[in-house]
């Protein structure tokens, strides 16, 4: 019986966070659960591509822009009757593979997300985790950085990822619904360079205010011009 799980990554000019990603990966491969690891292109410049070829990761590109594009586009060509979406600057702890394979047998019918860190000594840091893991546990709404696994029949039950220019990864939670999300102990350590650049405080504002609007009916097109 071949391995369940195919782990999508998408990634445009990822090569600084791309190997800590990939390397993350590895409990998965040891006890036997990743088919096989698909990274879609976005368009990078960089040494996106060749570090994925060279971990053994299947690279494609992206048909059009956008990391719902590249979600999508993973899907699609996916094998495993599993998908866990992850972002090119999430690395997983060690303890990831077996909680993605409790979770798939214990509750094949709903999907997961991993406990949300932030790969910073910055004192803001865990105040920021601790809130985004409060809100994914209490209505629901992980973030993106937090990884998506669902089996397949589960994604095609609510439509995959929207066709939209942002916000893709809370619209894909919301057709989902709390009720079919489990928040899994392992962490997502994802890469902090945003919040240190634009400081911690400032950053969280603006992504709260982001998701606020969205959810007061601004276009994901008009929020996609105001990310960055």
């Amino acid at each position: 019986m071949p391995a369940p799980l195919s782990i999508i990554i998408p990634a445009l000019n990822a090569e600084r966070v791309l190997p800590l990603c990939l390397s993350s990966l590895m409990p998965g491969l040891e006890t036997g659960l990743i088919r096989e690891v698909i990274l879609v292109d976005g368009g990078s410049e960089d040494q996106t591509r060749r570090l994925a070829d060279g971990a053994g990761a299947k690279v494609l590109s992206a048909p059009e822009q956008g990391r719902a594009a590249q979600l999508r586009h993973g899907a699609e060509h996916a094998r495993g009757d599993w998908l866990l979406f992850l972002h090119a600057d999430t690395a997983l702890s060690r303890d990831w593979a077996e909680r993605a394979k409790n979770h798939i047998t214990d509750r094949p019918d709903k999907a997961a997300a991993f406990t949300l860190a932030y790969r910073s000594d910055h004192p803001m840091a865990k105040t920021v985790a601790r809130r985004a893991n409060w809100r994914a546990r209490s209505l629901g709404l992980p973030y993106g950085d937090q990884g998506l696994l669902l089996s397949r029949k589960l994604y095609g039950e609510v439509g995959g990822y929207p066709d939209t220019p942002f916000m893709e990864d809370v619209k894909i939670v919301r057709a989902l619904g709390k009720r079919r999300i489990s928040i899994l102990s392992a962490e997502a350590r994802t890469d902090a360079a945003k919040y240190d650049r634009d400081g911690w405080r400032k950053r969280s504002w603006r992504n709260a205010i982001l998701v606020t609007r969205y959810f007061l009916g601004a276009s994901p097109e008009k929020l996609a011009k105001s990310y960055s």
